[in-house]
């Protein structure tokens, strides 16, 4: 037996995007590693992730989910290294606020790209692997804004109702395989999307139409990033015991707002824009 096969014997090897510090991909790698797992984090900078720079527990790949190379580069080495993946998350997200009838359209491209595409690439790089053992974990993490959609948000919103949509199917097609699909759906965590997302928001142009909302929107932003919001390394913990568990559930949801949203979603719509026109100022 090799030293990388001993490394790996009896623990389970994770695949997780978007780890960089700060964000909910570091805490489930944190979360996993707690667990003894082998865990693969991921992110577009290696330096982003600096402090789980521990051979023994994490291994470090510069992954950039919007580069079918990168991905391929990256699992290749995975493999290479483990001989096997057991679970993928796709974590990896960006946030687009603004107006639909606005936001340019390469920013919604490039929204689509890491937040639809990015979990694609990934799936299709790594079921010829699961399948082949007969057996994995494929978790896509989504948005509980997806449920039900509000303004200033909808390209990010869509995009990840994309995922939700592309999962339910994915779910029942692995299944036959072994694979195991699961959609992981934050509330209000508290992490470094506001901050990413108000980067990205400053670099929208001005908005013609829109302009008066612009608090509205700059509120949006750090929505999910109020004080009641649930810590990372919380949420990490409660979702790590889900999808490591025999029989994992096809759908996990914590968080502030999941609630809420769940119900919305089963709300008439006049009712559902009367709460959001209140709540969005719109």
């Amino acid at each position: 037996m090799t030293s990388t096969e001993t490394e790996s014997y009896g623990r389970q090897v994770v695949v997780i995007t978007g780890c960089s510090a700060g964000g909910i991909g570091h805490a489930l790698a944190r979360a996993f590693a707690a667990e003894d797992c082998l865990v693969v984090a991921s992110a577009r900078s290696v330096s982003s992730m600096a402090d789980l720079d521990d051979e023994n527990t994490f291994f470090l790949q510069e992954l950039d989910v919007r580069s079918e190379e990168s991905v391929q580069h990256a699992l290749s080495n995975v493999l290479e290294r483990f001989g096997r993946i057991d679970i993928l998350v796709n974590n990896a997200g960006v946030q687009c606020v603004g107006p639909v009838a606005e936001v340019p359209l390469s920013a919604v491209q490039t929204t689509f790209d890491t937040n639809l595409y990015g979990p694609m690439r990934l799936i299709q790089a790594v079921v010829p692997h699961m399948v082949s053992r007969r057996k994995g974990k494929i978790v896509n993490v989504g948005s509980v804004t997806a449920l039900a959609p509000g303004p200033w948000s909808g390209v990010y919103t869509a995009s990840k109702a994309a995922l939700h949509s592309l999962t339910d199917s994915l779910r029942l097609e692995l299944r036959p395989f072994g694979i195991d699909v699961i959609t992981v759906v934050p509330g209000a965590i508290r992490s470094n999307i506001g901050n990413s997302g108000m980067a990205t928001y400053n670099q929208m142009p001005e908005w013609k139409l829109y302009k008066p909302f612009e608090a509205a929107m700059r509120e949006r932003i750090f929505l999910s990033q109020r004080p009641n919001a649930t810590p990372s390394e919380v949420f990490a913990k409660k979702t790590v015991a889900a999808v490591l568990k025999k029989n994992p559930p096809r759908w996990f949801s914590y968080g502030p707002f999941s609630t809420l949203l769940s119900i919305m979603y089963h709300l008439p719509l006049f009712i559902r824009d009367f709460v959001f026109r209140k709540l969005m100022k719109c």
